[in-house]
């Protein structure tokens, strides 16, 4: 929920969206969307939640930028790892293809039942395209889950598996990166990932505390991280052949250069993605 009314504030309070979602204020409610229009939370605007709210638009931007590429290369398999309460199968089908796109959405089952009923109450329907997958990534392994609920294996799909990694043990990221590696060429994948707190400055590092304190304290308490050269060759011994990693400069150079209002990231984490 807090991911979504960050999305939501971004179409309110920054100007250019670099992440542009009108779904995103009625997926979380008409309270939650009055008091974003409002103004009434100065938090909003603190360097913290600015640098968050950066990172989060950016992340949902340069999923949704690869999966266009793909589409452009005729994949028409989609699936959202850890759907959370994502709008991108709600705002129509992504083009570029001859084929119409199939969505799968994965999360664990009470969420997705959840999000479910954040649907209903936006009146946001659920289109014949969409398939949801309950999976739990931890007890659960992520072929069965998408097997049974239809993806076809002998053709590539895209996956999108964003604010997830981190809170994941190592031998889930890699079995789920091992999955995916093993699908046709075509396939890809975008997350995003933090590195080691030991690797960051000082002050980053403070930062990153208060993160982690927050976290864990709703019960999600951050246990992987990964340094950038060492993930590299994880994906390449996976099956991808090309990979793409970005950090804060590289995302600011990409979606936040030349702005009047200064919005930028912080050092919240990194974006990846991968392509078999």
């Amino acid at each position: 929920m807090r991911v979504a009314l960050r999305r939501a504030a971004h179409q309110i309070l920054d100007d250019p969206k670099v992440f542009d979602d009108p779904l995103a204020l009625r997926i979380v409610g008409e309270r939650a969307a009055a008091a974003i229009r409002s103004g009434v939370d100065s938090r909003a605007q603190s360097r913290f939640a600015r640098y968050l709210r950066a990172f989060l638009a950016a992340r949902s931007r340069y999923a949704e930028d690869a999966l266009a590429s793909a589409r452009e290369h005729e994949v028409n398999q989609y699936v959202i790892l850890g759907a959370g309460l994502d709008t991108s199968a709600y705002r129509g089908r992504s083009g570029g293809s001859r084929e119409p796109l199939r969505v799968f959405e994965l999360d664990h089952p009470a969420t997705q039942a959840w999000k479910r009923e954040m649907l209903d109450r936006a009146g946001i329907a659920v289109p014949e395209w969409v398939a949801f997958v309950p999976l739990d990534f931890e007890s659960q392994t992520l072929a069965e889950g998408l097997r049974g609920a239809g993806l076809d294996t002998g053709q590539p799909a895209f996956f999108s598996w964003l604010g997830v990694v981190p809170y994941l043990r190592r031998d889930a990221i890699l079995a789920t990166l091992s999955f995916v590696g093993s699908l046709p060429a075509g396939s890809a994948i975008v997350f995003d990932y933090g590195i080691p707190p030991s690797s960051l400055p000082l002050l980053q590092r403070a930062v990153y505390r208060y993160l982690a304190r927050r976290v864990a304290a709703a019960g999600e308490p951050f246990h992987t991280f990964f340094d950038p050269s060492e993930l590299a060759a994880i994906l390449r011994e996976a099956g991808f052949a090309r990979v793409e990693d970005l950090g804060p400069s590289e995302i600011n150079d990409r979606y936040f250069s030349g702005r009047a209002d200064g919005l930028r990231v912080g050092s919240a984490g990194r974006l990846v993605r991968a392509a078999v």
